[in-house]
């Protein structure tokens, strides 16, 4: 009866592990994403794919144009916020990403400077975990 009680212990215990790391992986951007945002010719497909280690974010975003390293990637407490640098004609553009984790989605918004030294503007950034 002892070994039964210690056997049985053991294995919901084994059982709680389980459940707790699937939970953690699942409260982690890590993994490849996916999303659709507006391009001066209409929509695009865009896919990152994000690693976190100790809070830092690390990856990169990968559109039509080709693949760009975010930098300045943190993810704290489901907040998950990072930056890509492009370069048009000598011209460097920061793209500022911040957004909330909800399970297998990021939703939040996406900054980008205006045109021509224009004001920022905003638009809603929902991205989908890739299975």
């Amino acid at each position: 009866m002892k070994n039964q009680k210690k056997i049985l212990a053991a294995f919901a215990a084994i059982i709680m592990t389980g459940v707790a790391l699937a939970a953690t992986a699942m409260s982690s951007p890590a993994g490849n994403w996916k999303w659709t945002a507006q391009g001066r010719n209409g929509a695009q497909e865009v896919t990152a794919k994000f690693d976190l280690k100790d809070g830092k974010l690390t990856g990169a975003v990968t559109t039509p144009r080709g693949e760009t390293p975010i930098s300045q990637g943190t993810f704290s407490d489901g907040a998950i916020a990072f930056v890509t640098e492009l370069s048009f004609n000598e011209i460097k553009i920061v793209i500022k990403y911040a957004g909330k984790l909800e399970g297998d989605a990021i939703k939040g918004t996406i900054e980008r400077p205006g045109r021509d030294g224009g004001e920022a503007t905003k638009a809603d950034w929902n991205a989908t975990r890739v299975k």
